[in-house]
């Protein structure tokens, strides 16, 4: 379970290494579990969702109000705005819980293995540490 939930996790932090690739997980006869951007043609396979950081919200100037009946009343505005920061805030919540959770497995576990062109390969302590240090970066940067 453990070595399923730190491939699961050094899996996000790399995800945009993949940069839009789709990635497949599938258990094998032994009961090891696999990662591969190509999906096995013996085994059942499934496709990963990978979880990307929210888009930083942008600081823009505000419209000067128009005068009259032109389109919507502010206080419909104002919801549509409230309910877009407030969706914007749970998926960046939701992103920062995940990386939070991968710097914790990546700090309790030093074994860490990946999966890289269907091998399952483990992590110098050098790569392991790389990534450590990548995460903590991806929390200060996003998780404020």
């Amino acid at each position: 379970m453990r070595v399923t939930a730190v491939s699961l996790s050094l899996l996000f932090m790399l995800a945009p290494l993949a940069m839009a690739g789709q990635v497949y997980r599938w258990t094998d006869a032994s009961g090891e579990t696999h990662f591969d951007a190509q999906p096995p043609e013996n085994h059942p396979s499934t496709v990963i969702q990978m979880v990307k950081p929210p888009p930083a919200p942008a600081a823009k100037e505000p419209e000067p109000p128009t005068i009259g009946p032109t389109g919507p009343d502010q206080a419909t505005i104002n919801r549509q705005v409230k309910k877009k920061v407030d969706d914007q805030e749970a998926k960046r919540k939701e992103y920062c819980t995940n990386e939070r959770t991968n710097l914790a497995q990546l700090n309790t576990n030093p074994r860490v293995s990946m999966e890289v062109n269907g091998q399952t390969v483990r992590l110098t302590e050098e790569q392991r540490q790389k990534q450590i240090k990548d995460a903590e970066t991806q929390i200060a940067k996003e998780c404020k």
